[in-house]
């Protein structure tokens, strides 16, 4: 046949493939996510995230000494709390001498050029489980009274050192609220990253057993997006740029690549993708079982986020995936 277009030239052989390769992952582009406990010397195992564990604050400063010498150069911090310590207001949230606080000022000592990315809503440090704070009386997720809380809380963080604050909690308003919070504390050079599409979605569930953090009562459902949803996302992106978000993130990942897609044509901002615990857990847990090859389904998980436009991704297989590229 006298074809003069022939693709398959470009797939001929690995290194032809690898010369033409659009997309490629690096340890640059992933965000490491860390859950800390108090004690010392202290490790437990997450069972329904296999290979992960909530850590005590010494082990987490040598995991991210660990991360780093992979080249990973942020890691995004998560508290695991005992319930002594949770009210409906999650005060301790801006404890400055909390774990969450010391475990920033630690890895900050340890690692100084390391990012640390903290988390910012309610759910690990409230006694109600959701990420605003509900009124007492009718049940409802107060809006307008919880951004005082996530502004506080936000501040808190960067006087521990945070360098990238992450909103998770979906409160109308908050970017803007912590932006106006920060500035006025002199963190003008705090970065934000938006939490601009986090659905109401059925993955997290081994994340919320990590931090025992599921709502109490009801759902998230009047705060976090409908997962039918994408032309929502377009709106919340122009928000939360216009409230001065520095990165915005799309959660969950692997089923959203379509709207991190969308995102990255209407944005000029870096946009984030997470691979979040049930889409960690369901590789790890068909992997154990000989259902499929863990290792090459995680290079092509992570490599979708990238073609589908993601500028890096916060997963669970950071530490794995590092490794391998070295």
């Amino acid at each position: 046949m006298s074809l003069v277009h022939r693709p398959r030239r470009n797939r001929k052989s690995e290194s032809m493939r690898s010369l033409v390769r659009e997309n490629i992952v690096t340890p640059k582009d992933l965000v490491a996510p860390l859950f800390v406990i108090e004690g010392k010397g202290k490790r437990e195992e997450i069972l329904s995230m296999p290979g992960y564990a909530r850590l005590s604050l010494d082990l987490i400063v040598e995991e991210a000494k660990a991360l780093w010498a992979l080249g990973i150069p942020c890691v995004s911090l998560f508290p695991a709390l005992s319930d002594s310590v949770k009210d409906s207001k999650a005060t301790e949230s801006t404890n400055p001498d909390g774990l969450y606080q010391r475990t920033i000022q630690s890895l900050k000592e340890a690692i100084p050029e390391m990012l640390v990315m903290t988390d910012v809503a309610l759910d690990p440090y409230s006694s109600d489980g959701h990420d605003g704070y509900v009124d007492p009386k009718t049940g409802e997720i107060l809006n307008d009274e919880s951004l005082d809380i996530l502004a506080k809380m936000a501040v808190s963080q960067a006087k521990a050192g945070s360098d990238i604050i992450g909103p998770s909690d979906m409160m109308d308003g908050r970017v803007g609220f912590i932006r106006n919070a920060l500035d006025e504390e002199g963190f003008s050079q705090t970065s934000i990253m938006s939490y601009t599409a986090k659905y109401a979605s059925h993955f997290y569930g081994p994340f919320r057993e990590a931090l025992d953090s599921a709502p109490k009562s009801g759902d998230k459902k009047t705060y976090q997006m409908d997962y039918s949803n994408s032309e929502e996302a377009e709106r919340e992106a122009y928000l939360d740029q216009k409230e001065g978000a520095d990165i915005l993130m799309v959660k969950p990942g692997l089923p959203y690549l379509d709207v991190i897609s969308r995102l990255k044509r209407v944005s000029h901002l870096p946009i984030a993708a997470y691979n979040v615990s049930g889409e960690y857990s369901m590789i790890k847990a068909a992997s154990e079982k000989g259902w499929l090859d863990g290792e090459k389904v995680m290079v092509e998980s992570l490599t979708a986020f990238k073609r589908a436009g993601a500028d890096m991704v916060l997963t669970y297989f950071a530490k794995d995936m590092a490794k391998l590229l070295h």
